[in-house]
């Protein structure tokens, strides 16, 4: 399994500009085939830190989410929105027990 760790950041004036899209961007991503858990979640001391966790079935699941269109499009917000400070980690870890 591939883990997915980091933060991002951004204005906390376009939280609420930046909800749907990612709102859509967790939706779409939860929706690919590979994908066990993708999430983002604002910070409760620092609300303009953004942490982001995904697991991923495989790299080959994770390679084909980075060709997506959401993805693409998700990568396009940020500069209108704000978003920088993209500080992101891969680990491999064992896959859950079922």
């Amino acid at each position: 399994m591939i883990v997915i760790e980091g933060t991002v950041r951004l204005p906390v004036a376009n939280i609420d500009a930046a909800r749907p899209a990612m709102l859509a961007m967790v939706s779409a991503s939860r929706a690919e085939e590979g994908c066990i858990d993708y999430a983002y979640a604002f910070d409760l001391v620092d609300p303009g830190l953004v942490r982001v966790t995904e697991r991923w079935e495989s790299r080959a699941a994770l390679e084909a989410h980075f060709k997506t269109s959401h993805m693409a499009k998700w990568r396009q917000s940020f500069p209108a929105l704000g978003i920088t400070d993209r500080s992101l980690r891969l680990y491999e870890a064992d896959a859950e027990p079922i």
